[in-house]
């Protein structure tokens, strides 16, 4: 099974949360495609190492075609959420149970698409209040999953976030056996 995985992507997004999920998802046979505010721009990350082609824009995306939803931190999720395409995009997507990960500040654009009332998350610390807010409950810990919620708190807790979107994904080959949930004719 292979997913294919969206990652919202704008300016200043966490280096290291972008590049650690994307090349070990890639690695595990995954097809990444960055989608952001506008398609061919390329952003940078906060630390300028990292420059990123946004391959589509999120408002001409069809939130059926992929399989996970993964959204870096860094100051990308509070650029993004401003942007209608991305929120509507994620609220849709985030309708159909399918995976949403996200680590540090990527919570900040769960919110915005009112995805957190009444789960568990963690995030950076800095979002625990708006997440409280937004009716979630926040925990510190390095990875919390909480149905189709998997988040995660910084760069050092990538590992756990990782192993559990590959846990996850790896789950879904189960299901494209039965011909539901499969993504391969989409």
């Amino acid at each position: 099974f292979m997913a294919r995985i969206a990652i919202p992507i704008g300016d200043d997004f966490e280096d290291s949360e972008l590049t650690v999920p994307r090349e070990l998802l890639r690695d595990a046979g995954h097809e990444i495609v960055t989608v952001g505010v506008e398609a061919g721009r390329t952003v940078a990350g906060k630390r300028g190492r990292e420059h990123v082609l946004v391959d589509a824009r999120a408002a001409d995306c069809d939130p059926a075609a992929f399989d996970a939803v993964v959204i870096p931190g860094g100051y990308s999720p509070d650029h993004l959420r401003t942007d209608a395409g991305v929120v509507t995009f994620l609220r849709s997507f985030g309708a159909t149970g399918r995976t949403i990960a996200a680590v540090c500040h990527g919570p900040q654009l769960l919110i915005e698409a009112d995805l957190v009332r009444g789960r568990t998350v963690t995030s950076w610390p800095s979002v625990r209040k708006d997440l409280v807010n937004a009716g979630a409950a926040w925990v510190d810990r390095p990875v919390v999953e909480d149905a189709n919620l998997i988040t995660s708190r910084k760069p050092e807790d990538l590992e756990a976030f990782c192993a559990a979107i590959l846990r996850r994904l790896a789950g879904h080959a189960h299901d494209a056996s039965d011909g539901a949930g499969s993504s391969a004719d989409v």
